[in-house]
């Protein structure tokens, strides 16, 4: 057992200046605010302890990446930075190699490395398709559909695209029979089109605003059919590129931090500095930190860590929206039982924060790495 006393602990969503937690093995015991009863093996008095970050929209990072099957460094890099639950997702690819990634992925699901396969792709649109293979990129068809359920096994736990596409209908139901989530994005849909797609089963929007058509007085367009149906939870990539800071404020405040899942798209370039990398079959150039198509001005996924994301919520929205947005909200979304909530009875799944924010440890399911006076 290691009880946890800290400066402070945002425990079941309150910040708790200071609180406890005590873990068991891999669960959260008990926690409270205040000091525990009973004399702490961990003493963290000018620490911030939050809930494990849950990251629903990742490719990979450390210089790897999950098209290519290189799950244990990419989640490894990803831990660092606080991350203690993720999908892999994928980009747009051809079939077979679509297949054989998920396959891979399954199998790195069911030994507890991931908590599942996000596909994202092929089933978008060519002219949203961003960083994707447009040449790729094809209307879901339910052959190919069934085949990468039946590799995956159901461990795909969220599927986007684009619903404006002959088939998407189809396609949606047989996601969600599967118990995947469905997610809109890659996008050229109407209002009425994403209306119709929420109204299908679709529960969640794509990096918000990225790689769909903007807000327009005349013409909402599916950014706002996501933000106005209180059944979406909208991504947002908050880091600082993709969507401008007071943006994502905006979206906090409009609609809560229980819609809003701040995700980091990160690809292998992720914490490998400026230079030359791929996203699948498409080329990506890092330039301070940016990363994009080479050639082009598209942005290419991001170089962002769930700490910086979750940096940057804080800084704007306070603790206790960065929290949600981050671990409560994410989970909640892809229907992850037991994760996301400092809470009993939930998985010991911990961020050792400094007063900047900044990570000094991470426990996940009761492990610990590197916290000042543990290891």
């Amino acid at each position: 057992m290691t009880l946890i006393h800290a400066g402070t602990v945002v425990v079941d969503g309150d910040v708790c200046r200071p609180g406890w937690v005590d873990t068991h093995g891999a669960r959260i015991v008990a926690c409270g605010s205040g000091t525990p009863t009973a004399s702490a093996d961990v003493e963290l008095p000018d620490s911030v302890v939050v809930p494990g970050f849950v990251d629903m929209h990742v490719h990979g990072g450390g210089s790897a990446s999950f098209s290519d099957g290189e799950v244990e460094r990419a989640v490894a890099f990803h831990a660092r930075h606080g991350t203690t639950t993720m999908l892999a997702s994928l980009v747009t690819a051809a079939p077979a190699k679509l297949i054989a990634a998920v396959g891979l992925l399954a199998d790195a699901t069911r030994s507890g490395l991931i908590a599942g396969i996000h596909l994202e792709g092929p089933w978008l649109s060519v002219g949203r398709c961003g960083a994707h293979d447009p040449a790729q990129i094809r209307p879901p068809d339910p052959e190919e559909v069934d085949a990468v359920l039946a590799v995956a096994d159901g461990t795909v736990r969220m599927a986007t695209l684009a619903p404006e596409l002959p088939g998407s209908d189809e396609a949606i139901r047989r996601f969600l029979d599967a118990g995947a989530v469905v997610a809109v994005g890659h996008t050229d849909a109407d209002y009425e089109q994403t209306r119709h797609a929420i109204a299908a089963g679709a529960t969640v929007g794509t990096h918000l605003f990225n790689a769909m058509p903007p807000l327009n007085h005349r013409d909402p367009g599916p950014a706002l059919a996501l933000l106005a149906d209180p059944r979406v939870t909208v991504e947002l990539i908050a880091d600082g590129v993709h969507v401008h800071p007071d943006m994502v404020q905006g979206v906090i405040a409009a609609v809560g931090a229980d819609r809003v899942a701040v995700v980091t798209d990160a690809t292998a370039a992720a914490g490998c500095g400026d230079g030359e990398f791929r996203l699948g079959s498409v080329p990506v150039v890092v330039t301070s930190g940016v990363a994009r198509v080479r050639g082009t001005t598209t942005i290419a996924g991001s170089t962002a860590t769930m700490d910086r994301v979750f940096r940057a919520v804080a800084s704007r929205a306070g603790l206790a929206a960065a929290v949600k947005t981050a671990s409560a909200t994410p989970a909640r979304a892809l229907r992850l039982d037991g994760v996301g909530t400092i809470r009993a009875g939930f998985a010991a799944n911990l961020v050792v924060l400094d007063q900047d924010l900044r990570v000094t440890g991470v426990m996940a399911n009761g492990q610990w790495s590197h916290v000042p006076g543990v290891q």
